[in-house]
């Protein structure tokens, strides 16, 4: 691990980086907890295939601060957190995510892990082996997460088109959808429900063709969706895809969508409110998840999809509005917000 991620660690105030090798299960990877001012954190376990232990502590640090500041605009008690593992070729998973639940169990509570790309049911069964603070997908769960997560996201884009135009007028729409895994499906299903023209891509040509049959979606080239003109434009896949070269190719009014830290640096935001293209933060407008899995975890009270709907509504429509009052983007609203909010309840408590 470098000094850039430890220098990110002391100047943005994380509680916690902690970087893990386990000789035998091959496990290795970071743990990153932001903030538990608010209250315990939550965050999911994701498995890539980082480059080095260093690009794997960067991802982990951002991941954390945004659950943190999710947590804070969705009025949710809790904090955000992170684990991140290594994908290594040829080293089995299971004893792998059976140590990850012996580090959440070691934190007595601090941290309630989650699923990520990577983590599907069988590895949070293994962590649930030794530990309890972890997710339950099951029906003894909180309910389905990828669709609270696709449900907060289609009724965000309704607020950002309420905001602009004063309606969202569904079948008048073209949206665009980049990414048809489990989230950028059931976005994709219930735009189409909704009348919306719906264009999408993803790398993984065989999934598209099979969603694109399911819902009726024409697929578009994946090396071509960010030129190609549409009312909204709906990053569903990973983060990090807003940079320099990218930005100024977006032919969309909105940009919203389920991905986190779709922005490679706060400038990029910036540089959009300057096109005049509506970017929707992802810490606004990607909670859903969370917001089901926390409620359930800290009260045991499962929320149904159409009231976490109406919460991020109407969390992006706080966002949109009170940037637009201050002249400002709503990204350096909305983490301005944030962090003012976990700055409160660090002076109270």
């Amino acid at each position: 691990m470098n000094f850039d991620a430890l220098e990110t660690w002391q100047r943005e105030g994380f509680e916690q980086l902690t970087a893990f090798r386990d000789p035998r299960s091959g496990a290795r990877g970071v743990l990153a907890l932001h903030s538990t001012q608010l209250g315990p954190a939550f965050g999911g376990i994701r498995r890539w295939s980082y480059s080095d232990l260093s690009a794997a502590a960067r991802d982990a640090l951002r991941l954390a601060r945004a659950m943190t500041h999710k947590c804070a605009l969705a009025d949710l008690p809790a904090g955000g957190g992170k684990i991140v593992l290594l994908d290594t070729p040829g080293v089995p998973l299971e004893a792998q995510y059976e140590h990850v639940g012996d580090l959440v169990q070691g934190l007595n509570g601090r941290y309630f892990a989650g699923p990520d790309v990577g983590a599907g049911e069988a590895e949070l069964a293994a962590v649930r082996r030794r530990t309890r603070w972890v997710t339950d997908p099951g029906p003894d769960g909180p309910g389905e997460l990828s669709a609270a997560t696709a449900t907060g996201v289609v009724h965000g884009i309704e607020a950002a088109l309420e905001f602009l135009d004063g309606a969202a007028d569904w079948p008048r729409r073209t949206i665009v959808v980049q990414g048809l895994g489990e989230v950028g499906a059931r976005v994709a299903a219930q735009l189409r429900e909704r009348g919306v023209r719906v264009l999408a891509a993803d790398v993984d040509a065989v999934r598209a063709e099979r969603v694109a049959a399911e819902v009726g979606l024409e697929l578009i080239d994946p090396t071509a969706q960010l030129d190609t003109p549409c009312d909204v434009f709906a990053p569903c896949a990973l983060g990090g895809i807003l940079h320099d070269v990218t930005l100024v190719r977006a032919r969309c009014r909105v940009l919203a969508g389920s991905a986190n830290n779709v922005l490679a640096a706060p400038e990029h935001g910036d540089r959009l409110h300057a096109r005049g293209v509506l970017f929707v933060p992802d810490i606004a407008i990607s909670s859903g998840a969370l917001i089901r899995g926390a409620t359930f975890a800290l009260s045991g009270a499962r929320t149904p999809l159409e009231e976490i709907g109406a919460r991020v509504a109407a969390v992006v429509r706080h966002v949109l509005a009170s940037a637009a009052a201050r002249g400002e983007p709503p990204a350096r609203f909305a983490e301005r917000e944030a962090e003012r909010r976990v700055e409160l309840a660090g002076a109270v408590r």
